[in-house]
């Protein structure tokens, strides 16, 4: 398994109901060794330190479709997720997850988060009304990054490792066939439209379509050397 750990900055954005008066705008959620630092995005103006009780090695943030959570996910000491109220700035007890979490994702309806373990080779559920973490899911070797689908039902995991997507049925929490998509599978990307999932892959310098209805690869399409993002327009 991965043992790399990488230095993070994560950003996020919160709604105006979300821990803001009415009519003030979204609020930016920034990521730093010590703890998150909040922004408020009509005036760029920072807020005060929110401390995180552990270092930060790792990390990095989602925040639910509502705006009420955000969630930070940390390796150090153990691989823990923490919740954050956006209302009270307070944080939550830790959320014991895999070893090096990484990718997070949230489905759409904002009831399940979905954390990428990289040492572990899994992929845990969080429920977000309790915030209390689900059996782990087994994917490919080395998992990094996390897309859902617009409908909300599956997961696609990219696994660094291995090489692969790991397609996950929401409803039943449940890995499907693991799709080889080329060495250093690191990032991963839906079209708006939920039909096809794009897979970067750094090794192999490819781009790898993969149809959501059929689970299955398309042709590689070459890119730059080294691919390490992706993002897809509206």
């Amino acid at each position: 398994m991965l043992t790399v750990a990488l230095g993070g900055v994560g950003l996020g954005t919160a709604p105006a109901t979300a821990g803001v008066s009415a009519g003030r705008g979204p609020v930016a959620y920034v990521l730093a060794e010590k703890g998150l630092t909040t922004i408020r995005t009509t005036t760029n103006t920072a807020s005060r330190l929110i401390r995180l009780p552990s270092g930060v090695i790792n990390g990095h943030i989602v925040i639910t479709p509502n705006g009420a959570t955000a969630y930070v996910d940390v390796d150090e000491p153990a691989g823990v997720v923490y919740p954050v109220s956006t209302a009270t700035r307070k944080v939550g007890q830790p959320i014991k997850v895999g070893d090096f979490p990484d990718g997070m994702a949230i489905t759409p309806n904002g009831k399940t988060l979905y954390v990428a373990n990289i040492n572990s080779g899994t992929v845990t559920p969080i429920s977000t009304a309790t915030n209390t973490a689900g059996k782990p899911i087994a994917v490919g070797n080395g998992p990094w990054a996390i897309a859902i689908t617009p409908d909300g039902r599956t997961a696609y995991v990219a696994s660094f490792e291995s090489g692969t997507v790991t397609p996950i049925n929401i409803a039943t929490n449940t890995a499907g066939r693991q799709i080889s998509v080329g060495k250093g599978a690191w990032a991963i990307a839906i079209s708006p439209n939920g039909r096809t999932a794009y897979a970067v892959s750094y090794e192999t310098s490819t781009v790898t379509p993969i149809s959501t209805t059929t689970s299955t690869a398309g042709t590689p399409i070459k890119v730059g050397l080294h691919p390490f993002a992706i993002a897809i327009t509206p």
